[in-house]
């Protein structure tokens, strides 16, 4: 048992949404004996078969409880839950509480990843898919990011950190939008390729053009200032992920967290949101970044940063970026539709940041 290590799984069509091959759930019944828990039943609930990943919920004699196998290598996932103990134990934020194990740590290890046990936080609902909802998820996000400040990983923990790598990122960018251009001439035949070659132009100017706005900012005076001033992102923030639950606002599944300008997870957000309203529209926006501010008070200089993150080519790298490694399934009629609705949001985007871009000026 001890030699057997966890390898991503498939799941094919006669198989159940959540399924966790046996010799998975073996080792998970293994582990729950280091907890001092009486285990009746466990369910299912998300699983990441591609990385290796799995969430049930458990119920016990001491209630229910959310039992978590970490995809990510061990020190990695190291990181994430000291992450957690820090903001439940020495914050007070409303993260789930993680459950120690007989031995009194937060996690075991076994199949070449970490396993952990945290409360089950109950009832959780989804805030409501309007700008009062935005603002309540702004809001929770503004708390967890200045709750995270000060975080020190626990030794032996992998740092996770981006604060330094925003130019790498950008170039990344500018870098991949050679490549798609490349591989849509090299599958000519192909349904989306003539799209992405009749914008791809416009969108390297855009990341050509926000890599000198970040070199000629105040980025690397920030960057200066460390982790545990700025401290944690979420990385995976959203509607699902951000919660109403007893007492408020509740930020959950934390495994990806890492250090970070906290306008990032913003940035991400609101991009995404406008993304589902296929229109950016200002007043959205605008009170997006004030229910954060309320939390996380933002300054000139990081709203600077913020207005240049915004322009980059985010939705067409996010969601196009595939066709460089699988171009033969990617470019297809989807993708050209796809292409089309980002262009189109694209173009409402610009007007709006015209029109805040000086909103904190003098602030």
């Amino acid at each position: 048992m001890e030699k057997t290590i966890i390898t991503p799984w498939d799941v094919d069509e006669q198989m159940h949404e959540f399924y966790v091959p046996e010799y998975i759930e073996t080792i998970g019944y293994e582990v729950l004996k280091s907890y001092d828990l009486s285990v009746s039943s466990m369910q299912c609930v998300t699983t990441k078969p591609d990385k290796g990943g799995a969430i049930w919920k458990i119920e016990t004699n001491k209630g229910q409880k959310s039992f978590k196998l970490l995809h990510r290598r061990p020190t990695r996932s190291l990181f994430s839950l000291g992450a957690q103990e820090y903001l439940v134990d020495i914050q007070a934020a409303r993260v789930p509480a993680i459950v120690k194990t007989k031995d009194g740590v937060n996690y075991v290890e076994a199949g070449g990843k970490l396993w952990f046990v945290a409360e089950w936080i109950e009832p959780l609902e989804p805030v409501t898919k309007d700008l009062e909802g935005a603002k309540h998820l702004c809001r929770a996000l503004g708390e967890f990011h200045r709750l995270s400040k000060g975080y020190v990983p626990p030794s032996g923990a992998e740092v996770a950190s981006r604060i330094h790598k925003w130019p790498k990122s950008f170039k990344k960018t500018l870098i991949k939008m050679d490549w798609l251009r490349t591989v849509a001439n090299a599958y000519q035949e192909m349904p989306a390729s003539q799209s992405i070659l009749a914008v791809v132009d416009q969108f390297e100017e855009q990341a050509r053009t926000s890599l000198e706005r970040l070199n000629q900012s105040k980025y690397y005076d920030l960057a200066k200032q460390g982790n545990q001033f700025w401290g944690l992102v979420h990385q995976d923030y959203g509607w699902s992920n951000g919660q109403m639950g007893p007492g408020g606002m509740w930020v959950i599944d934390l495994d990806g967290v890492a250090f970070d300008f906290g306008i990032r997870d913003l940035r991400k957000l609101i991009s995404g949101t406008m993304a589902d309203l296929f229109n950016w529209d200002v007043t959205w926006v605008r009170e997006m970044i004030k229910a954060y501010h309320e939390e996380n008070p933002i300054t000139p200089e990081l709203y600077d940063l913020l207005m240049i993150e915004f322009s980059l080519p985010n939705e067409f790298y996010k969601n196009i970026k595939e066709a460089v490694y699988e171009p033969e399934l990617f470019l297809n009629e989807q993708t050209t539709q796809l292409i089309q609705t980002i262009v189109d949001t694209d173009r409402t985007k610009w007007p709006v940041l015209e029109e805040i871009q000086n909103d904190w000026k003098g602030v």
